[in-house]
């Protein structure tokens, strides 16, 4: 899920956009600055280039670094946060914003729709996966509650608009809620097994709610799974134990591992964490992974 607001670096901070070969660790600066905080590539679905969130506005950068970024036409949305995926034909963004709501902009002509109902001011969705067909979107729904903590469970909505269905019902945290390739699976991240507060592993679930199973098993934080093109592998953003939510400005590690569970291999330490790999940024040959990184000099 997405903060409030937008951040700002810090003194000797800088966002840095990396592709990540994920077999030799390879590592490709795409784009850098030392002005604006940007989050949550998304890698477009003909591998030319990569979608990111800067100051509520929506931007695309080449793959290879040779153009500077551009703005994205989202109408007037001006509050897009880092919760965002594109269609599979590569036609739509769907994205979060500041009314709380999911909004699909059509990226040829720039016009905006909302997706999501009204279920009143206390609750919010945040979007992370679209389905294979395109049918279909995965979000997490945010139930504020006076006095209490708020309730976030996995939703799914149909893309073009209707009613909300609801997979899970929890008082423990959800979050990341992600479809699999296959269009079998939601992957997500959750609280559901812990029994100490914040300490998030990995799930996945059959797209109706069943079949809950639990893939990481570990004293870390792990938030973010992202299932690769090939339904092969899995990357996510691992916090150091005692960790609660998924902060800015943390020492982190992004992990693989296989989709259906397993050890865990460390695969890059970065500085970061929110905004680093909130959503799916596999390329779509399943080779590749983009990242935001926000070093601080010494």
């Amino acid at each position: 899920m997405a903060q409030s607001a937008w951040r700002s670096l810090e003194p000797g901070q800088r966002s840095t956009l990396v592709v990540l070969d994920a077999s030799s660790g390879n590592r490709q600066v795409v784009h850098e600055s030392n002005e604006y905080v940007f989050e949550a590539p998304n890698w477009t679905p003909n591998g030319a280039s990569l979608v990111f969130n800067q100051d509520g506005r929506m931007f695309t950068v080449p793959v290879d670094g040779s153009a500077s970024p551009a703005q994205i036409d989202t109408g007037d949305i001006d509050s897009a946060n880092n919760d965002h995926v594109i269609s599979p034909d590569g036609r739509v963004l769907y994205l979060s914003a500041g009314d709380g709501h999911i909004h699909a902009v059509d990226l040829g002509s720039g016009q905006v729709r909302r997706v999501t109902n009204d279920h009143g001011l206390a609750f919010t969705h945040y979007l992370h996966g679209v389905s294979p067909d395109g049918a279909t979107l995965a979000y997490i729904g945010l139930q504020r509650r006076s006095g209490l903590a708020p309730l976030t469970n996995v939703f799914t909505i149909p893309a073009a608009g209707g009613p909300d269905i609801r997979l899970t019902d929890s008082g423990k945290p959800h979050d990341g809620s992600e479809y699999s390739p296959d269009g079998r699976w939601i992957y997500f991240n959750s609280e559901r097994a812990s029994k100490r507060p914040g300490h998030a592993q990995v799930f996945r679930m059959r797209t109706d709610g069943r079949d809950v199973e639990q893939l990481s098993f570990d004293d870390r934080v792990n938030w973010f799974p992202h299932v690769s093109p090939d339904g092969s592998r899995l990357v996510y953003v691992s916090f150091d134990p005692g960790v609660e939510g998924h902060p800015a400005n943390h020492d982190v590690i992004i992990r693989s591992m296989s989709a259906d569970g397993g050890t865990p291999d460390d695969v890059v330490r970065v500085f970061g964490g929110q905004g680093t790999i909130n959503v799916n940024s596999w390329a779509p040959d399943s080779t590749r992974f983009a990242y935001v990184e926000y070093p601080i000099a010494d």
